[in-house]
């Protein structure tokens, strides 16, 4: 029996078919908090969560739930949180009736993307959100469930984010063509690359924008062959969203990542032996004004470097050109780093 085809709906709803939400500002610490409810008491659970960290979200609510939960859906509206549909898209005006507001977005999951329920909801002006991020991301939504609010909240408050109701994300839009490209380069290429190289994610914070690998020690460093080092990877489309919304905030997120990078070379066992931290860059500039010794690279390799950092440049559409045109090997020796950053 031939092999069943992947659905093209998951890539067609990142393309904005019918509406779709993408998110809001890539460089923004706000993120679309949505909460899965499936009955009142769980409604009750989540608002009063909520409430005691002052914190207001999405709602996704099955249809079927109005018709039970009528005072705790009033509950949510009067206290500002936003209700969204999720599930089997039904009733939707019987929905809006119980909450007591318009329902204006949709949830669901990429199991059940087809044609006729994403339809359905644009035929009645309801945008369906984005699928959620599964860690969070800076103008992503995130879905937490009513049991792990106590918990997540704190936790994402720590790490520079701000929850709000998805309606509320700063820069809020439908998504586009050029949306689903970078996901699948993101998935075809960055994330490939992360496997095979053993990056390790130092994005935690909402403004994170450092990853490091252990390497062998570049052969033009003057240290023996195969001398463990980090090697130092950006975190593209985080620090081009920082960008985008202030330079300034982006040299103190890059300022506060290398003191991330130290934190990984005292505290994680893969690094314990690392000699050397290293990248090769076209952001030499800050790094050698943070200690850093610059190298020129080969003509050759600094072309194919080059190709690469104008790629990753066009993927993720920055407009703004790096202040180096040529990419330099920037390195510096273990215990010199932790003595500056961490």
């Amino acid at each position: 029996m031939p092999a069943r085809l992947p659905s093209p709906w998951p890539a067609l709803t990142r393309a904005g078919a019918f509406g779709t939400l993408h998110g809001g500002h890539p460089g923004d610490p706000h993120l679309g908090l949505t909460v899965p409810v499936r009955t009142p008491a769980g409604v009750r659970e989540a608002l009063g969560a909520l409430a005691q960290a002052g914190v207001r979200a999405t709602l996704l609510v099955p249809p079927p739930l109005a018709g039970e939960g009528l005072e705790a859906l009033r509950a949510a509206t009067g206290a500002g949180h936003e209700v969204a549909g999720w599930g089997t898209p039904l009733d939707v005006s019987g929905l809006e009736v119980a909450a007591g507001q318009p329902v204006t977005a949709w949830a669901l999951e990429e199991a059940d993307l087809a044609r006729a329920p994403l339809a359905f909801l644009g035929a009645r002006g309801v945008r369906l959100l984005p699928l959620p991020s599964p860690t969070p991301e800076p103008g992503l939504t995130l879905r937490v469930a009513p049991d792990d609010l106590t918990h997540e909240l704190p936790r994402l408050g720590a790490l520079g984010y701000r929850p709000v109701p998805v309606r509320d994300l700063p820069g809020l839009r439908v998504a586009t063509p050029r949306d689903l490209l970078i996901h699948l380069y993101r998935r075809v290429v960055d994330d490939r690359f992360a496997r095979a190289h053993g990056v390790v994610p130092l994005t935690e914070r909402a403004d994170g924008v450092m990853r490091v690998a252990r390497q062998p020690v570049p052969e033009r460093l003057p240290f023996p062959p195969g001398t463990p080092a980090a090697e130092l990877h950006i975190h593209s489309p985080r620090l081009v969203g920082l960008t985008a919304r202030s330079a300034l905030a982006a040299y103190r997120a890059y300022q506060r990542s290398l003191r991330d990078v130290a934190g990984a070379l005292r505290g994680r066992p893969e690094f314990a032996d690392a000699r050397v931290v290293f990248a090769v860059t076209l952001l030499h500039g800050p790094l050698e004004k943070n200690g850093f010794t610059l190298v020129a690279l080969p003509p050759l390799t600094a072309r194919v470097y080059g190709l690469g950092f104008r790629l990753m440049r066009l993927a993720y559409g920055t407009n703004v050109a790096p202040s180096e045109t040529e990419p330099r090997l920037a390195w510096m020796e273990r215990e010199a780093f932790l003595r500056r950053h961490g």
